[in-house]
């Protein structure tokens, strides 16, 4: 008894397992002819307009040129007559300081009397540092009264910011010096500055095992928001035409390895017109010859659609219920 219930078990999880394959097959069959291929088209005209062939990388705001103000003695700083953000000119005086022995006899004076104080100040002068160029304080390392080393950068110029440009070697080729660029800041998506290239580095870096060659792009005018270090977006202008006659990249075939795009004839039908393609950004692309801006192109696209969706608007395989 026991192999005989064992035997209709058998039976029943195979007939089981049948059943879920037979309805799987109906179900992928019934889904694959309940859709179909169904095409659109629309039509359009040739346009005039402009595109630009662009490089685009990243880089960093920095200095043309960083100078870094060192005291040419140990002491104490007295004075700092600037902030960050301040214009200075060549012979500006940016700091006052104490030698270690002017600091140590001022100290001493200090303690005794306030006269003998102002006779030492008189006597022993304070160093003062001064601007060697003109430029913007972008750094104040020190504040008065802190002890500083020979050497040891207390204040730094830059003259201006420029953009640094990492551009890779396979697009090094395409970068001139005098090409426009469009620069814009991380932090200030919004702003979008013009900038020429100025220097290409003959040198090369090896920056995440990628060789890159440093690309400086100064900027035609300088808002407040650049700082020293903020990361930028470049885009180089490689080439930039105007006026030309443009038609959407998804309008052109290949026919024998030629450019073809869909016409209407005088008769209103369909054929294939050879072209002659130009230059081109991620939409559009130049059209040198073949057709005109009088022409009517047909964009066609190919849709798949399920039927019995297309009938009833749901999906084929949920329950229908008949109306009332």
């Amino acid at each position: 008894m026991p192999m005989i219930k064992t035997k209709k078990k058998l039976v029943l999880l195979s007939c089981l397992i049948l059943l879920i394959l037979i309805l799987t097959i109906v179900f992928a069959k019934t889904s694959c002819s309940g859709n179909t291929k169904q095409t659109t088209s629309k039509e359009i005209k040739p346009f005039y307009g402009t595109i630009n062939v662009m490089v685009s990388t990243t880089g960093v705001v920095e200095p043309q040129n960083r100078l870094e103000i060192k005291p040419p003695i140990g002491g104490r700083i007295e004075t700092i007559l600037v902030n960050e953000g301040e214009f200075v000119k060549t012979g500006d005086i940016l700091a006052f300081m104490s030698s270690t022995e002017r600091a140590a006899l001022l100290d001493a004076a200090r303690l005794r009397h306030a006269s003998e104080l102002k006779e030492w100040q008189n006597v022993y002068k304070a160093t003062p540092l001064l601007a060697p160029i003109d430029g913007e304080v972008i750094v104040r390392a020190v504040e008065p009264g802190q002890t500083v080393l020979a050497n040891e950068a207390i204040i730094v110029l830059s003259d201006r910011l420029i953009i640094k440009a990492q551009v890779d070697e396979v697009d090094i080729g395409k970068i001139r010096l005098g090409q426009k660029a469009i620069v814009g800041l991380d932090a200030y998506p919004d702003i979008k500055v013009d900038s020429v290239v100025s220097h290409i580095s003959y040198e090369s870096k090896i920056l995440n095992n990628v060789t890159i060659y440093e690309v400086d792009l100064l900027p035609k005018s300088i808002t407040e928001a650049f700082k020293s270090g903020m990361s930028a977006t470049i885009d180089v202008i490689e080439q930039s035409r105007d006026n030309i006659l443009l038609i959407p990249i998804e309008a052109v075939a290949e026919k024998n390895n030629d450019p073809t795009v869909l016409i209407l004839n005088k008769k209103n039908q369909k054929v294939r017109q050879k072209i002659t393609l130009g230059i081109a950004d991620d939409k559009n692309i130049e059209v040198l010859s073949g057709i005109t801006a009088n022409d009517t192109i047909v964009i066609e696209k190919n849709d798949f659609i399920s039927l019995d969706s297309k009938k009833t608007g749901q999906n084929p395989f949920m329950p229908k219920f008949k109306k009332q």
